[in-house]
């Protein structure tokens, strides 16, 4: 399997190169060259698998330079039981007789969907180091649950130091205490002064700067890096199985969304032909991508202009693997996809597509809508009293739109993004009452922090970096 660039760069690449690598040097996300597809028949010969086999059979398809015996003791290794709390790991239920069902996906250490995929990376990245005999220093940016479950599988793991950069003060308490309190050594916490976009950036000038990149040997753990993605692709197999019971049947999913790294997996795995019907994008109010799907003008918000919600990890106004969606609708014409993303966005903060290309969208199945902080309280609440469910802020959102698509005779799976215990103010605020959590998170937001604020300054932060690595060296 050959990997290439979404802004024109064909020079192919292997899955382990592009692992330890994020960004493509000219800018662009790696895709594979062409996505494998299965049939109806490995369809049948997959469903009834376990997770753990389900997974190493979807990425084997995509990475052929690890021997599959250690790929496959890779994903045994991280897909269990003791980590992931059940044996069917993202366990599919209903909501009565909605027409929905959710696929909870945030039973990891972290209590959030990142866990998912991030727990396979860090044991990648241990591997793959190790294989090589060298370090990588991780610069990442999260709006809120990125961070925590890329601390959390990274921490301690030998060759890999994690930069972790954060919006200061615009996580919840318990978001910003499962990153702050980390005492490893390994780990560094950047707050910076501003919001998710301005530390996003920050990531992308650094991952462009080659010479910084290649001399202090920086990788990625936002989705930006493919592996993350592929392996967030599994459960959407792993749902469909769960909600169906002939391979012929069709799915929709409804997938909250800002950054669009869960839903582009979700449209990998259409793409494999995995029969999904919809892919349905919820928003909060931060809505760029609900305004592209409606219209087919991509505009980015400034820092001003974007909300601080009560699901905060959606607050978002550039989302990054939006750019590899976009490839695939342009026909993969990576001049095209450069345009639009290095050329009209950088100077104009916008795109428009023709009207050709806007009605492709189409035919890739996608749907969007949004949802706002009224909505959420609302569903939040009839969530729980109609089927004694209590879900937190981003999956409601997920709930209300995925309500507003049901289709007769075609189930819909709304990807839970985090557990209540997550988001407590507003569950306070909806119910009256506590959400739930884990005794080993009790008290988490009193113990002892440690992290460094900072401007939104690319310089700053490279210095910190450097300052770090030769201290740790």
């Amino acid at each position: 399997m050959k990997y290439l660039s979404t802004r024109g760069d064909a020079t192919p690449k292997r899955f382990c190169e592009i692992l330890l690598e994020g960004l493509a040097p000219d800018g662009g996300l790696y895709l594979p060259a062409a996505y494998p597809r299965i049939d109806s028949a490995t369809l049948a010969r997959w469903r009834g698998l376990a997770y753990a086999d389900l997974a190493f059979e979807i990425l084997s398809l995509y990475i052929d330079d690890i021997p599959a015996a250690d790929l496959k003791a890779l994903v045994a290794r991280t897909y269990t039981k003791d980590v992931f709390g059940t044996e069917a790991i993202v366990p599919v239920r209903r909501l009565g007789d909605s027409g929905l069902l959710i696929e909870a996906l945030s039973n990891g250490p972290t209590l959030a969907f990142k866990d998912m995929a991030m727990q396979l990376l860090g044991n990648l990245f241990e591997y793959e180091l190790a294989r090589r005999g060298e370090e990588l220093n991780i610069l990442g940016a999260t709006s809120g649950d990125t961070g925590s479950a890329a601390e959390y599988a990274m921490r301690g793991k030998r060759g890999v130091r994690v930069f972790m950069l954060s919006p200061n003060g615009r996580m919840s308490p318990f978001q910003q205490a499962q990153m702050f309190s980390l005492q490893d050594a390994n780990i560094h916490n950047i707050a910076v002064e501003g919001v998710f976009d301005d530390a996003q950036d920050i990531v992308k000038a650094v991952s462009n700067d080659l010479a910084f990149k290649r001399a202090h040997k920086i990788g990625t753990v936002n989705s930006i890096n493919w592996a993350r993605l592929l392996a967030q692709v599994v459960y959407y197999f792993a749902g469909y199985f769960q909600a169906t019971k002939h391979d012929s049947e069709q799915v929709s999913f409804t997938v909250p969304s800002g950054n669009f790294g869960n839903v582009c997996a979700g449209h990998v795995a259409r793409m494999m032909g995995l029969p999904i019907k919809h892919l349905v994008v919820a928003t909060n109010e931060n809505d760029v991508l609900d305004e592209f799907f409606r219209t087919g003008s991509y505009r980015v918000r400034k820092g001003a202009e974007t909300h601080e919600t009560s699901s905060p990890s959606m607050d978002i106004s550039k989302a990054s693997n939006f750019e590899r969606f976009v490839f695939d609708l342009l026909g993969r014409d990576g001049a095209r996809t450069r345009r639009l993303f290095a050329d009209e966005i950088e100077k104009q903060g916008a795109f428009h597509l023709t009207a050709d290309e806007f009605a492709r969208i189409a035919t890739f199945g996608f749907q969007s809508g949004k949802s706002t902080h009224a909505d959420r309280l609302a569903t939040i609440r009839r969530t729980f009293e109609a089927h004694a469910t209590m879900i937190d802020t981003h999956t409601a959102d997920g709930v209300k739109v995925a309500a507003e698509r049901v289709e007769p005779g075609v189930p819909m799976i709304v990807l839970e993004t985090a557990l209540p215990a997550k988001f407590a103010e507003t569950i306070r605020e909806a119910l009256g009452r506590e959400p739930e959590r884990p005794a080993r998170l009790e008290g988490i937001e009193s113990m002892p922090k440690r992290f460094t604020v900072m401007p939104p300054d690319t310089a700053l932060v490279k210095a910190y970096i450097t300052q770090h690595i030769a201290t740790a060296t």
